[in-house]
């Protein structure tokens, strides 16, 4: 007796899709399924979904011409390799399918927003997208009924996400690594914590030695580049297996895990006022950086800044290097050197380039002219009565900015009221089935793109809007802070001097008669002592600029250039 055998269902699905398709009763249709990276474990698999779309196609008169796929790949945005290809497949002519299958309506899209828009451009051209799970008619009560079922996906899915940070900065805040490759310097140890293990960090034996030689390095002024070739040069590589890099050692510097702090929760930046307050917690494991050392290492690199400091300038053995200009042709003064280096001057950069007679003004000789500016600045700038002035002024500038602001944050406010309440009836609109969807997306998401721009827009006047004065300090507190200025200048090394000059002089112009120099509040390189804190808060982002003009009445010979 023969045995019929049982045809395979891959077969079986194969042969009633050809038949459909012979018979010509067919619709061409793509099928998407999706997971998503936070519900592995209870979402129906990538395999499932296909099978189940396949199924349902053969079932229906359906015939499959193409397959799209998202794994592990959130809803809430539409930034899915998979969905971002069938949504250009589908605008393409002649159309290549004439609907969309997915399991459910979630897997579109858990984003509201997201979902009417894409929904509304793929009708536009004649796609439409079907649940075959949530059957809902092409009509406008239809439409209605498959927008609550989003609201409902985009809810749920939102109390998931709530959830798994929630469990995330619950383990974040007991002092457990949240996630991710460990820092440099430090491996990963597993810990019991009840019925669950956590990870905890530890002090690498072999990579933590180097963390502590970038921290001294700096610390003992070597420059980013100088400690990447001496790490470069001992064969030392990054977590990553690469050499060390400015950026790589820089990450190093600035990171307070090596203090045994954990911080989770920290973003770039947050134009989202209901984001939860970054999770701090300070001895979260073994430091490998002592705060004393760590606290030297931040303000070596304040010194040294890119947007503060050139290089060549921060290795320049002139004090006043990419400060001082020509005032006659505007070109920088450089450093020069005659007789075998023995002596050294200030030239227009001009004259040096291009030959003697093409700018009048003088050379001068380095160690005077830099003494000269030093000592002006300590007699005319640096006193207690020149700090009171620019406090009195910073306060007229700021009280200027927020009247100008305060205008522009009522016309933000009014414009982005609009810009809402426009958005309220085009999704009304939609809903009622009044304009086709297609016609209402470019209008969406322009109106989109104009509410993100007002937002941030508002951000920053409302920064702006936050120093409204300044509280003029007691006479002995200013008397302190300038000290602390004229100490700064008098007894720190070369390169703090430097930097310190850098902070708040913006220019200095010279000719062969005067100096004129463009300066804003001065601000000591290092914090202060704790009675001068009260005098801090005049800094900020553009404070006011002032000149000073000194005559050029030092007695020391003036050369004309030579080349």
């Amino acid at each position: 007796m023969s045995v019929k055998r049982k045809m395979p269902e891959s077969r079986r699905l194969f042969l009633e899709e050809w038949k459909v398709f012979m018979n010509g009763d067919f619709k061409k249709v793509a099928i998407y399924a999706r997971v998503s990276s936070e519900r592995q474990d209870i979402d129906l698999s990538i395999t499932a979904q296909l099978k189940a779309l396949r199924e349902y196609a053969s079932r229906n008169g359906y015939y499959v011409v193409k397959e799209y796929k998202d794994e592990a790949e959130s809803g809430r945005s539409i930034d899915r390799p998979g969905f971002k290809e069938m949504v250009v497949t589908a605008r393409q002519k002649p159309p290549q399918f004439g609907a969309i299958l997915v399991w459910k309506l979630s897997r579109f899209a858990r984003n509201r927003e997201d979902s009417i828009i894409y929904k509304s451009l793929l009708r536009r051209h004649g796609v439409q997208v079907i649940s075959i799970n949530e059957p809902v008619e092409d009509t406008p009560s239809g439409r209605l009924l498959e927008g609550i079922i989003e609201v409902i996906d985009e809810f749920y899915s939102a109390n998931l996400s709530q959830d798994v940070t929630r469990g995330m900065r619950e383990s974040a805040s007991r002092g457990f690594y949240p996630g991710g490759p460990p820092p440099y310097g430090y491996r990963r140890v597993k810990v019991q914590d009840g019925g669950i293990q956590r990870v905890k960090l530890e002090p690498d034996p072999e990579t933590a030695p180097v963390v502590d030689r970038i921290f001294q390095e700096c610390v003992a002024d070597k420059g980013m580049i100088e400690i990447c070739r001496g790490l470069n040069g001992d064969g030392l590589t990054t977590r990553k297996n690469k050499r060390w890099s400015k950026t790589s050692v820089a990450t190093v510097l600035k990171n307070e895990v090596y203090l045994g702090t954990l911080i989770w929760g920290e973003v770039s930046t947050n134009h989202n006022p209901n984001r939860l307050p970054v999770i701090r917690v300070e001895n979260a494991w073994t430091p490998i950086m002592d705060p004393e050392t760590f606290k030297k290492a931040q303000l070596k690199l304040a010194e040294r800044a890119p947007k503060i400091t050139h290089p060549r300038v921060v290795h320049s053995e002139y004090i006043l290097s990419g400060l001082v200009r020509c005032k006659n042709c505007d070109a920088a003064l450089v450093g020069h050197a005659v007789k075998s280096g023995k002596f050294f001057y200030y030239m227009c950069g001009n004259a040096r380039k291009r030959g003697r007679g093409l700018c009048p003004t003088p050379l001068l000789p380095k160690e005077r002219i830099e003494n000269f500016m030093i000592d002006r600045i300590k007699r005319y700038i640096l006193t207690d009565e020149n700090l009171t002035e620019l406090i009195k002024l910073t306060n007229e500038e700021l009280a200027q900015q927020c009247q100008i602001e305060s205008g522009r944050l009522e016309a933000i406010n009014s414009e982005l009221e609009d810009v809402e309440g426009r958005l309220v009836k085009l999704y009304n609109a939609l809903e009622t089935g009044e304009f086709k969807g297609g016609e209402l997306a470019p209008r969406i998401k322009a109106l989109f793109e104009k509410k993100t721009e007002l937002e941030q827009a508002k951000c920053g006047a409302e920064d702006t809007l936050k120093y409204k004065t300044i509280e003029m300090p007691n006479p002995g507190v200013i008397k302190d802070y300038v000290q602390d200025l004229r100490n700064t200048i008098e007894e720190s090394n070369f390169i703090s001097k430097k930097t310190f000059l850098r902070s708040f002089i913006e220019r200095i112009e010279v000719d062969e008669k005067e100096v004129k120099v463009i300066y804003t509040m001065p601000v000591p390189p290092e914090s202060p002592p704790a009675e001068t804190v009260g005098v801090l808060p005049f800094v900020h982002d553009s404070p006011p600029k002032v000149s000073i003009w000194f005559n050029l009445d030092v007695a020391y010979p003036l050369r004309k250039p030579q080349v």
